[in-house]
């Protein structure tokens, strides 16, 4: 099943609180349901891959005004058919960053994330089924913007309100402060 693996990293993933499990809970579940879920032309929803990118020192993310949806987020995008959800996200962030020197910052998933898309086009609204993992730039930090974005700018995580209120950002903001503070 091409949805195994997915599966048992959403098994092993850790939440960070009650919304965060009823968030894996409700992922697990539409996965489960859909074995086309990794395609974009599921209707109702399908699974994608975004990266969370930090400095060498882990002080600064790097963020993208996406074109699209107006608004400063992290990179990602469709996984297209991949089940491989590391490297769906790393994909996306080399194409919509320029950046080449970009590491796992560890194993797993970093947060999950189930969002509305609006509708667009002939597009229907629908909700990305958003995995999350994070990534420490370990070489140049000068980036590309491409297309997708309005522009990227890297943002001390102290600073991130100066950008977005978006909850998932300031929730990944905490989440990653708490991760460098256990293993400082």
């Amino acid at each position: 099943m091409r949805r195994a693996p997915l599966l048992q990293l959403l098994r092993a993933y850790s939440p960070f609180d009650d919304t965060d499990a009823a968030c894996r809970n409700r992922f697990a579940a539409f996965v489960s349901a859909h074995p086309d879920c990794f395609e974009r032309s599921l209707a109702v929803g399908h699974v994608t891959g975004s990266a969370w990118i930090v400095d060498a020192t882990g002080t600064r993310v790097l963020l993208t005004h996406h074109r699209k949806l107006g608004i400063w987020v992290q990179p990602g995008g469709h996984a297209d058919g991949e089940n491989d959800l590391v490297s769906v996200a790393l994909r996306e962030a080399v194409e919509e960053t320029g950046l080449a020197d970009l590491v796992p910052a560890f194993d797993g998933i970093f947060d999950l994330d189930i969002h509305g898309i609006p509708a667009r086009g002939d597009t229907p609204a629908h909700e990305h089924f958003d995995v999350r993992f994070a990534f420490r730039c370990t070489g140049a930090e000068d980036y590309v913007v491409s297309a997708e974005s309005h522009d990227l700018a890297w943002v001390a995580l102290d600073e991130l309100e100066g950008r977005t209120r978006e909850p998932s950002m300031l929730r990944m903001r905490e989440k990653w402060l708490g991760l460098a503070t256990a293993a400082g």
